[in-house]
């Protein structure tokens, strides 16, 4: 189980790196061809898809390795027992938030499933809403795993 979870890691680092690099190719490219009078109208709208799942990835690939910031100034004052609290609390609040966005945020891609995203056609708004309910349930198994680590 261990191995799979590590290979689904592997890749969900790639995906996040491969759509950053491709929204950033696709913005500049946009910005060249506008310069020379030849706007890549699709290019800002695909962007956007592709900053949506970039985020929410980019996010867990950063919590699993601890880069994200923290404001540990006060909590480095306390006791190693109260601070384990904390982080357990702070763990329960994180991972209360993220179902509640995996439920909404299902709830929103099933709503939103006629819908065309931007006006492109046979491109559903639903895979962009997916980023939102995918990315946290991502992050919420890093935090579970987080807070069993911790107990």
């Amino acid at each position: 189980m261990r191995r799979v979870y590590e290979h689904i890691c592997t890749i969900e680092a790639l995906v996040a790196k491969v759509t950053l690099v491709a929204m950033v190719t696709l913005v500049f490219s946009a910005g060249i061809a506008r310069l020379f009078r030849n706007p890549i109208n699709w290019a800002v709208d695909m962007s956007t898809f592709l900053f949506a799942w970039s985020c929410f990835l980019s996010a867990d690939v950063a919590w699993r390795n601890d880069k994200l910031m923290s404001v540990d100034v006060l909590v480095n004052l306390f006791p190693d027992k109260l601070r384990k609290r904390i982080k357990l609390i702070n763990y329960f609040a994180i991972s209360a938030f993220l179902i509640f966005l995996i439920v909404f945020g299902f709830l929103l891609s099933y709503t939103t499933r006629a819908r065309t995203f931007q006006g492109i056609p046979g491109f559903s708004y639903t895979w962009v809403t997916l980023s939102v309910p995918v990315g946290s349930l991502c992050l919420l198994v890093t935090t579970i795993l987080k807070g069993r680590r911790e107990l």
